[in-house]
Formats: structure tokens, sequence, C-alpha cells
């Protein structure tokens, strides 16, 4: 139960509409919704069509009247009615009006005495032993109190004793400025009383018309709220809104949700309910958030647990919001207790890929091989994932034969332009396991040979399966397949041209100069990518000027080259590898450049098994 009060210093300003549609939208979302009249003196909410009753209701009046006289808080029942027919998969709306509105109600209102009933009475205990009551009986995921106005003796009952969190609807003016001054600070002062009590506060600018603000008026009166109250960010607003439905009260939220006034109410909602840890949807907005902001202080990260805590407690079956929980431990690092967290989860039958994806990393990094790899395999079962969490589940898992995953649901399920992402992402991985480059024919093959595809998707397919090919060894393959796309080397982009003339070397032993000719003419007429080029394309250019007999210029390319950082493409082996493997590539392709005829490519001169063998070195 999740205790909101609607107040506000002056009248004016729309609470109560407010505060009643807000409470219409929550039902409609499938919340238990109760509303409390407490604006005793102006009392409103029974005026309302969704709250009128055939017969006078009792309420807060009448319940606190009845204790003094008996000295035992009343039961609640008697007090709270249903309104009919709102709420929609599960909400419920009930409203606690102020008292029943008969000839009596004023003399019943001035017989309190409400500093005697706190001071002599056990005040503070009979509205503890009221909201007690809202809680076992009613359940309600909402209570919504309406506030009285001012500074008065209720006043801290609804803005201190009994809520959670309190939305100040204010219109920005000095009136209001000073008096909210000293009410946000007697709310904020709770959590340093004796219950420590922290108390959300929603700030909203009400009644504002829609005008420009060209002279910067309420931009100021914005700041100024903002320097004195204490609050970051930009204020809700809830505009002016000049419509003859508001004589009749209509619930725009239930009459008009299209209406810009039901949106901005709406929105009102959503901040309330993202601040309530115990409804799902603000726990798991709270968890998400935390997921973005990754960095925390001591004295924050101590709160962050406590709440997180709470969350986990409160929401024990839901598990949607146990797998976010886990994805947050394991972002921390505490993987034994994402662990435990993502098993829950299951348990809970929240059994979305992404559980078992995220379970399989965590069981492979605490070493549980057999575990990921099961976790792993249910998640290639499945369709609709993106490239990047299938590549993650292929790496996961085991198998004596890689080319069944060519196959899995996942990876055919994938359109045509995930798939050759996901091969790159195979490609880079596959450094230390050759496997994954026959994996890539298997996948990229069947793509190639699709009459389906367009010319440019097949294209996009031809360009890696042709560095798969010639990193296995399959050279005439990777010759056949770019001479049949490109019968004429003179119409091949640069890319093709250079990785068919190294196909062609590979096929026949030696070297053709037209492909790589066709390289040099490219790159003189559109110039390298970046500035400076990447190391992978100036070691290119390199193999491509040496073979037209350009010495001087291959040697530049290969100095140029040497500029490497990181993992890096060579293609001396087609395959990547750190940029100490990448160097020592150039330093054969500086010997082959110098005259030493010995020297070729490292994929025609190791087995394709044990070219990624050494791929370990320094980066």
């Amino acid at each position: 139960m999740y205790v909101t009060t609607f107040y506000s210093f002056k009248g004016g300003v729309g609470r109560t509409m407010a505060l009643v549609n807000a409470a219409v939208a929550l039902a409609k979302r499938g919340r238990r919704v109760l509303v409390v009249d407490f604006d005793l003196e102006a009392p409103g909410l029974d005026t309302f069509d969704i709250f009128r009753s055939p017969k006078p209701v009792p309420g807060v009046v009448d319940f606190v009247a009845e204790y003094l006289l008996s000295g035992q808080a009343p039961k609640l029942d008697r007090f709270v009615s249903e309104a009919a027919g709102v709420g929609d998969d599960g909400g419920a709306l009930w409203s606690m009006p102020s008292g029943a509105q008969h000839a009596a109600y004023a003399a019943n209102l001035n017989q309190i005495d409400w500093g005697a009933l706190y001071e002599r009475h056990d005040g503070y205990l009979l509205f503890e032993d009221l909201k007690e009551q809202w809680k076992q009986v009613l359940r309600p995921d909402y209570v919504l109190i309406d506030s009285r106005t001012g500074h008065t003796d209720t006043g801290g009952i609804c803005t201190r004793q009994l809520p959670d969190a309190v939305a100040i609807l204010f219109f920005p003016n000095d009136q209001n400025l000073r008096g909210l001054t000293t009410v946000v600070h007697d709310i904020r002062s709770e959590v340093e009383g004796p219950r420590r009590k922290e108390i959300d506060l929603h700030f909203v600018m009400s009644n504002v018309p829609d005008l420009d603000d060209e002279d910067s008026i309420l931009e100021e009166k914005i700041d100024a709220f903002r320097e004195q109250l204490g609050f970051k960010g930009e204020p809700m607003i809830v505009h002016r809104y000049d419509s003859l439905s508001l004589l009749s009260q209509v619930v725009f939220t239930k009459d008009r949700p299209r209406s810009r006034l039901a949106r901005e109410y709406v929105a009102l909602v959503d901040e309330i309910v993202r601040r309530n840890l115990m409804d799902r949807d603000g726990a798991l907005n709270y968890v998400k958030r935390l997921r973005r902001r990754r960095r925390f202080e001591p004295d924050s990260r101590l709160l962050m647990n406590q709440r997180l805590e709470q969350i986990e407690k409160a929401h024990s079956s839901d598990g949607e919001v146990l797998f976010n929980l886990a994805t947050l431990r394991d972002d921390d690092r505490d993987l034994a207790k994402a662990l435990t967290l993502f098993d829950r989860a299951v348990e809970a039958g929240y059994e979305k890929p992404d559980v078992y994806l995220n379970r399989a990393r965590v069981r492979s990094e605490r070493g549980d091989i057999d575990g990921a790899n099961e976790d792993a395999r249910r998640v290639l079962q499945s369709a609709d994932l993106t490239w990047h969490d299938v590549l993650d589940a292929i790496l996961l898992a085991q198998s004596d034969d890689y080319g069944e995953f060519a196959e899995s649901t996942a990876v055919t399920s994938l359109n045509p332009y995930a798939r050759i992402q996901l091969t790159s992402g195979l490609s880079s991985s596959s450094e230390k396991n050759q496997d994954m480059i026959g994996l890539v024919v298997l996948i990229l093959f069947p793509l190639v040979h699709d009459d389906g595809l367009s010319t440019e998707e097949r294209r996009l397919a031809i360009y890696p399966l042709s560095l798969a090919y010639i990193r296995i060894g399959a050279c005439a393959e990777a010759a056949s397949l770019l001479r049949g796309e490109w019968p004429e080397i003179d119409g091949m982009d640069i890319q093709s041209a250079f990785n068919y003339g190294m196909a062609r070397w590979g096929e026949i032993r030696a070297v053709e100069s037209a492909p790589f000719a066709r390289v040099v003419a490219l790159d003189q007429r559109d110039g390298a990518p970046g500035d400076p080029p990447p190391p992978n394309y100036s070691q290119c250019l390199a193999i491509a000027c040496w073979a037209v007999d350009d010495t001087p210029t291959a040697l530049n390319f290969a100095r140029r080259a040497r500029l490497v950082r990181g993992s890096e493409l060579s293609c001396w082996r087609y395959c990547q590898v750190s940029a100490h493997e990448f160097l020592k590539d150039l330093d054969e392709i500086d010997a082959l450049i110098g005259g030493d005829a010995s020297q070729t490519p490292l994929f025609m001169r190791v087995d394709a098994a044990s070219q990624g063998n050494d791929q370990d070195g320094e980066e």
C-alpha cells in the first residue's frame, strides 16, 4: 500500500480534479485504489459522479467522532464505498468521504479538537489504526488523500504522518512559494525525526496558461521555486484547460483519455508509480535506472541495497522483477547472488531466452561449463533474438560439431543482414576456435545461393564468406565465388579485387598482377578510408603495390600499417590478431617486399587447424 497525499497551499489549482483523474487512471491499470477526502472544511470528492451514493456515507469526521465517544477505533467497512464499473484487469476504486453530508456535518467537524485528539486521546495511534485497516480490509495498492489547503491542524496528518509521497500542486506565484517553503521543509524534516521517514515529493505546476514565455516570466518563477523548494529538474505541468466539461466534473482519464489534460494527469501517475517500489512497474523502473547509472557513492549504495532488498521481498514471486534484479547483481559482479536470482526467476515461470543467456554467462564465469552449455543450447532453440545474443549463446555452448548451430532456430530465424553480422562476430571470436570459421561458412553458404536475396544482400554475404574460405584454405572456392559475382576484374570493388588476388595466389601458388593492379588503381582514384587509414588497409595496399612491382610505395604502406594499436584483421593469415602478431606479419611482408621469394601468406603455409594457435601474444 502506497499512500500519496495531494496537497496545495492555496486553492484554485485543480488539486481534487487531479486526484480523481489519477485514481481512475491507476484503477484502469489494474491497481486497487482508495481515495480519502481529508479536505474536511471544503469536501468535494463525493460530488463526482463515480463517487455519488444513493444514501449518505459516513467518512473521516464520523470516524473520528465515534472514536472520541467510544474510545475505540470504529470498523472501516461503514466508512467506505466502492465506485461501480471503474477498473480494468483486477483494478478497483473505493472512496472514504469526509463525512455524511447532512445538517449535523459542520457541527460534528467543529466539535473535534485536533490538538486535544493528539495530546490526550492518542490521535496518532488512531490514524495508524485507520491506515492499517485500509491495508487489511481493502488491500489497496494506492491510497490517494485529498488534503485541505494552507497550514491546518490536519495538515500534518495528511502531509507527514500518513503518506509515503506528497504531490504538491501549485500555481507559480509568490504567495504559493512563501507558503510552500515551510510545508516542504516540514515534510522533509520527517527523515530526521524519530521515525526516520523519507517522503517522496512530486512538484506539479498546475493551472498554468499554455502561452509563449517570450519574456521568460514563467522560466524565472520555476527557477525561484526550484531553488527555494530544493528540487531538481523540471516540475510536472498541468496546463489550464478551457472546457465546459470541467463544470460537470468530467473525469478526463476515463471519459476523454486522448485529451491533453488526460495525458498530463497520466504523466503524474507515471511519476507516482515510478517512485513506488512496491509497484512492479516502479520496481522495474528503479532497477533499470540503477543499471544505467552503474557508479554509486558509499552512502547511496547502502540505501540502494536496502531498496533492492525491499523490492526482492515485495516481488518474491515475480519472475521479471527477479530477472532484472539478477542482471543488476551480475553487473555488480555479485555472481552468487545473481545466479540465485536467475534460478528464482525461472522457478517463478519467467523463462524467456534472456534469463537463460544471462544465467549461462554467470554459470560459465563460475566454472559450471555444463550448466552454461545447457542454458546456451536452450537459447539457441528460441526465435526472435538479436544476433548479439545468438553469438553469445554459440560461444557459451559446447559441441563436437558446431555445424549443428547453423540450423538452429536462433540462427535460421535471423534476417540476412543479422546473419551476416553474426558471422562477423564469429570470425572475430575464432582466433582460438577454428571450428567457428567452419560455422561461418555453413551460415553464409545458403545465403549466397538464396535466389530470394537482392544483389546487395548477396554481395554483403559474399565478402565474409570469401574471407572464411581463404582462412580455412579453400582458396579455389573463394576465387570461384568472387569471380562468379564479378566476371570482370575491372568491375570489382577494392575489397573484392584484393581478396580475389589473394585467393588466386593461394589456389595456383603464384601471384596474378591483374587483381592487385585493380586495387592500386582504385586506391589512387578514391583515396584511403580515414586519416590515417586503418592498419589492415595499409597492410593490404603494401601487398598490392608489391604485386605490381611498386616497391617504394609498398614499403611506405607497410610503415603506415605499423601504427596498429589493438586487435586487427591481418590479411597475411585472414583472421583477427593481436597488435603483437600483426607486427610479426608485417615483418614477413617487409621481407617479401625486400625480395625474399620464400615468404608467402601464413594461410598458405600452415594447416587450417593451427592458424590460430599463436594468437595469445601481447597486445
